[in-house]
């Protein structure tokens, strides 16, 4: 039987509160370092590893954390949710974002409906789709073919394809498989979209409208601002635009559009780029091979997420290790730092994919928690971020957990040397020198130049950016952030957070306000 408790109440929980705190800078100095570098190290799929040598933690510390994952239910929990228990209490339903990309357990069924097979369906729909796009048999009308594919979406129809289509853009360049180049539009702001429009052809881009509802007011607004495009082009709006909806929604089956893929309400905006949402513009962009590719990657890692055992559960080894940086240690924060160009946008869609999943103070059953739940996200690529705010990170007064990326080769496999070195091998010599910077510090009589250390990070490495790994790498931390809603008994499924602001903004635009709204609307000129 599985329980829903507070983190307070656990047992578990509390005794980590009087575990002992590591001294970080002094187990990572010297020898002893060393050793545990390649001690504290976790296998992930598609060759990742998973490093946690410079956390604050050790051997007492880690079996805290098993204890809570035990009693916490962590791996019944999540096996409830794969086998289609009906975990998201606030809207009553389902949670088979891993559905998309394999069978966990047993096969979760709707109104006689097999889900795993109407989410390979869809793959196969949006597969067929692509192939005929590519081969020239679906045109514009004026008989020629697409080379561009726009998505018109926001908040999950938006960061997670378009962090992943920027990981993957020069790899696919250098492999030969950037079949159609991706722009997004997800902005309200007509900036956004104008920018976009004006950087492309029009005349042979293929648009692909994103909402599940059919009734999301900011997608609409740019769905009506490229169809004045188009038309202003001369051009049959209908065309040039397909949906991805809900099969309950007034695009499907609507004869603005060639085709509609379609998604269900069993699987949130934040977790939808394995679904139809980020299917459909990954396939046309760089082929159905690569998005399978991409899948099985994540399916991979969904496997490891499954096992009781957190020295051999990457996801919530680092989920346990976070709730203790956030519960015991008392940081608000986690920095995500990748080590790669090409990940420059997924520290943004991790950002809204922890933040609006447990951002919470109220737990699965409407009752406010004394606990702190959700950390704030934030992030850019290294070394960029060296010359920013990496500068906070290591003197400022607030202690910020770090989660590095990095990989030991390129995506284009081609570089240069200079002073010794390749730029690949800089790149890395930054990260390796972050790490024990960080850990360890450095004494110096001029407290401006005193660095005190004790700095917790960990880092997850891998040989290469592909498909595979890009999956892994997506997998792990929605994983995570499951694991760390299911310690903290909050429900990561659901955002009203985001509900309230939409309200007001309709009474806005209707001029239905008074007080301060009222003057806030007027300096605006609305």
């Amino acid at each position: 039987m599985i329980n829903w408790n507070n983190m307070d109440t656990l047992a578990s929980f509390q005794a980590l509160l009087k575990t002992g705190q590591v001294d970080l800078a002094q187990v990572m100095a010297g020898e002893n370092g060393a050793k545990r570098v390649k001690k504290y190290s976790v296998p992930m799929a598609a060759g990742l590893v998973y490093n946690y040598a410079a956390k604050q933690v050790d051997d007492t510390v880690l079996e805290g954390l098993s204890k809570l994952a035990e009693e916490a239910q962590l791996a019944e929990k999540f096996e409830a949710l794969y086998n289609g228990e009906r975990i998201n209490t606030g809207e009553n339903r389902m949670v088979l974002h891993q559905l998309t990309r394999g069978q966990l357990g047993k096969a979760v069924m709707e109104d006689g409906v097999d889900k795993r097979e109407f989410y390979v369906g869809v793959q196969q729909k949006i597969a067929e789709f692509a192939g005929k796009v590519h081969a020239g048999k679906i045109v514009n009308g004026a008989g020629e073919r697409f080379t561009t594919v726009v998505q018109i979406g926001i908040g999950g129809s938006d960061l997670g394809p378009r962090a992943i289509y920027l990981a993957l853009e020069n790899w696919a360049r250098k492999h030969g498989t950037l079949k159609m180049e991706a722009r997004f539009i997800s902005n309200v702001d007509p900036d956004d979209a104008a920018a976009v429009l004006d950087s492309i052809d029009v005349a042979h881009s293929l648009f692909i409208l994103v909402s599940k509802s059919g009734t999301t007011l900011e997608t609409l607004t740019n769905e009506s601002f490229v169809k004045d495009a188009l038309k202003n082009a001369g051009l049959d709006a209908s065309k040039h635009m397909v949906a991805v909806t809900s099969q309950t929604s007034p695009l499907a089956g609507n004869d603005d559009y060639l085709t509609a893929f379609f998604m269900d309400d069993h699987i949130g905006g934040r977790y939808s780029s394995c679904s139809a949402v980020g299917g459909a513009v990954l396939s046309l962009a760089f082929g159905p091979e690569v998005f399978a590719q991409f899948l099985e990657g994540a399916a991979e890692e969904d496997k490891l997420a499954a096992n009781k055992d957190i020295a051999k559960n990457p996801a919530m080894l680092d989920a346990l290790i976070g709730v203790y940086e956030r519960n015991v240690l008392g940081h608000l924060c986690t920095a995500v730092l990748p080590y790669s160009q090409a990940l420059s946008r997924f520290p943004a869609h991790l950002q809204q994919l922890d933040m609006e999943s447990n951002g919470k103070c109220v737990n699965r059953f409407g009752e406010r928690v004394a606990y702190e739940t959700g950390p704030v996200i934030f992030g850019e690529p290294g070394t960029n971020g060296q010359h920013s705010f990496y500068q906070l990170l290591h003197q400022g007064t607030t202690i910020v957990p770090l989660q590095f990326i990095g990989f030991k080769d390129s995506q284009i496999g081609t570089d240069v040397t200079i002073q010794g070195s390749t730029s690949q091998q800089k790149l890395c010599a930054n990260v390796a020198a972050q790490i024990i910077a960080f850990a360890c510090g450095k004494s110096d009589e001029n407290k401006n130049k005193n660095f005190e250390g004790g700095r917790p990070s960990s880092i997850i490495i891998g040989d290469r950016l592909d498909p595979k790994a890009l999956g892994a790498l997506l997998s792990h931390f929605e994983n995570k952030v499951m694991f760390q809603g299911f310690v903290w008994n909050l429900n990561s499924f659901d955002q009203e957070g985001v509900q309230l602001g939409k309200v007001l903004a309709k009474r806005v635009l209707a001029h239905e306000t008074d007080g301060a709204l009222k003057v806030f609307s007027d300096m605006l000129a609305i």
